[in-house]
Formats: structure tokens, sequence, C-alpha cells
């Protein structure tokens, strides 16, 4: 089989290593068959992406919608980097999954709006999938209401007219989207389960997305919540494009 391709951008190696084992573990994917490249270390090396069975993105510290100016260099030249590098992705329909910052990459370089009204703080939510979603095949399998774990300053108040809705939640109504037929983002983060959740909240609780005082609290919510099906996206996408 052709290894998958995992972009990953945390620079703390706690949460970095923690999101690769995630995708391998709901991936069912030996370590051969994921490759990470850690675009925050580094400029991104040449990529010939017939290589590869598909293209995962995983969650960011960055904010696409923040001002150019308060962006540092490393993240504009991440920016840049995966804008050229969905140019070809979308020209080709190459299998795409980007989880939470997916959104903020693939949306934007699509045309959607991206700001600040529907950023969710971290911690539990309810998705409920659209009509397409209950018949897209990436969410074969999962109910139509799902627990999901969120956790975003930023996410999309308005997607382009070519894109296809596939889930909401009551605080943010564009959770998931596709375009043309083998191109997701979520806002949720289909990679983390309770465990994963916990490590995120250690490694950014001084990151704003809660004041310090409520590290308990959110610790608490993140255990009390059974939240496991949202890995059914990765085993599915996965399944569906995997190609040797």
């Amino acid at each position: 089989m052709k290894p998958f391709l995992l972009l990953a951008t945390r620079a703390d190696e706690a949460a970095a290593d923690g999101e690769y084992e995630a995708f391998l573990r709901f991936g069912s994917l030996p370590a051969d068959s994921l490759v990470r490249v850690r675009l925050e270390a580094g400029p991104l090396p040449a990529l010939d992406l017939s290589d590869y069975s598909g293209v995962l993105v995983g969650g960011s510290p960055f904010n696409a919608s923040d001002p150019v100016e308060q962006k540092s260099t490393v993240q504009l030249r991440v920016e840049a980097e995966l804008s050229a590098l969905l140019d070809r992705i979308v020209a080709a329909d190459i299998p795409f999954l980007g989880a939470c910052y997916g959104v903020g990459t693939l949306g934007r370089h699509q045309g959607a709006v991206i700001g600040r009204r529907f950023g969710e703080p971290i911690g539990p939510v309810q998705v409920t999938l659209t009509d397409e979603g209950l018949h897209d095949p990436l969410l074969a399998g999962l109910p139509s209401k799902f627990q999901a774990f969120v956790g975003h300053k930023e996410a999309c108040t308005e997607l382009p007219a070519h894109a296809t809705l596939l889930a909401s939640s009551a605080g943010c109504p564009v959770q998931m989207f596709r375009i043309k037929s083998n191109l997701y983002a979520t806002q949720f983060h289909p990679e983390l389960d309770v465990a994963g959740l916990l490590t995120r909240i250690d490694v950014y609780r001084d990151a704003g997305y809660f004041h310090p005082d409520q590290l308990e609290q959110v610790r608490s919510a993140a255990r009390a919540e059974n939240v496991d099906q949202p890995a059914q996206i990765i085993a599915n996408f996965v399944r569906r494009y995997a190609r040797s």
C-alpha cells in the first residue's frame, strides 16, 4: 500500500506525537504507512503526490483569520506552502482530510469565510449530520448525531457555493464539509479521544482556549464524555483511499 501523508504544524512534542499516534491507531496503519512532515520545523520538501494514498492535515496553533501583521514568519511560510500544495491537491481531487486546521486551510483556499464568530471552547459537542452527510461514504457507520471533541478560536462562517455541508453543531454551523468528491475538512477533531484531549488541554493550557482557573473544570468535562465515534471517519478515509 502507498502510505498516507500527514502534514503537521504542532511544535510541542507531546501534542505532535499524540496526534501522529492517534492517526496511526484510528487508521489501523503501521508506522511505515503514515509519513509525517513537520511543517513548523522546516520548509515543505518537494512532494510527488502520486507516491501517497491520500493527505491528512492535523490541527494547529495557527489561526488563518489572524491579521497578517500578527502572524509569525513560520506561520506565513506554512500558509503559503499549504496553499500552493492545495492548488495541486484540489485540481486533481486527491483524497484529503483536514482535522480542525483543515477548515482554515482547505476552507480558506476554496473561498470560505473564516472568522472568530463561531469559535468553541475545548470540550465535547453534539455534531449533527446533514442529509448529505448521512449519505457520504466518509461518514458511513456514524449515527445522525454523535459527540465529538472541539477546541478552536476560529471557524467557517460562510461556505462557498460549490462546497457540500456534511455536519453542524449548535454553536458552529460548519463542522464538516466536502469539496469535489474526495476533499474533506472537519472542525471537530476525529483523531481525539479522552486521553488525547487531556494531553492537548495540558499542552495548550496557557494558549487562550480557556481561563487558567478553569483547568480542572475543562479536564472533568473531557473525562465525563465517551467520545469514540468520530474516529470512524479516519478509518473510513483509510479504507476508502488506500491504494497500491
